[in-house]
């Protein structure tokens, strides 16, 4: 008879990826073991093999789960009714909001997501892909005329966009929602004025 599935099923799995995110970006993916995950969730290594065969399953059940989750809550952001500026104040502010409490996962996607075979790469790829199209859309509204003539220019505002809501999770990554809310409003006013509109 095949054995059933626990009520808590996908509460033990949500807590066993917490846990290997804080054990990869501590330890570095390589050099974590299935020993000092069983040790950070409390629980044997037996009942971590129950949900995931191997280390490379929780890296990709941690990597994915988490991708989703981000491209998920960002492009799900209703930015319907209001401006493009707006809509950028908005999709800008989530992104950061979203950040919040995933520095692990942050830091074991940007250092050992490569360890991963190339076919699960191409789909955690294709979520990471999907969240720049979206804030690049949200971009192309505000300014579609000026993006039409030169389409590079939105490729390069997008990834800079990023790049100063990245810098901020590296260097504020204990921030709070009012903290981050606040640095959202300072991206956005950079990008939509410049620094002479300040």
């Amino acid at each position: 008879m095949a054995r059933t599935i626990a009520k808590d099923h996908d509460e033990k799995r949500g807590q066993i990826l917490k846990s290997a995110a804080r054990v990869f970006a501590e330890a570095g993916y390589d050099r974590a073991s299935m020993t000092q995950l069983a040790r950070e969730c409390g629980i044997s290594k037996a009942n971590i093999y129950h949900y995931y065969d191997s280390k490379d399953a929780v890296l990709f059940g941690l990597l994915e789960t988490y991708l989703r989750d981000l491209r998920d809550r960002v492009c799900g952001v209703d930015v319907a009714g209001l401006s493009p500026e707006e809509g950028l104040r908005r999709v800008v502010a989530e992104i950061l909001l979203a950040y919040q409490g995933a520095d692990d996962e942050h830091k074991v996607q940007s250092n050992a997501m490569g360890a991963l075979p190339e076919e699960q790469q191409k789909l955690l790829r294709a979520y990471q892909r999907a969240l720049v199209q979206y804030l690049s859309d949200t971009l192309q509204t505000v300014a579609p005329e000026a993006f039409a003539k030169d389409p590079s220019k939105l490729r390069a505002t997008t990834m800079s966009v990023f790049g100063m809501l990245n810098w901020y999770y590296m260097w504020n990554s204990g921030a709070g929602s009012k903290a981050r809310e606040d640095y959202a409003d300072l991206v956005a006013d950079l990008t939509l004025t410049g620094v002479a509109g300040l």
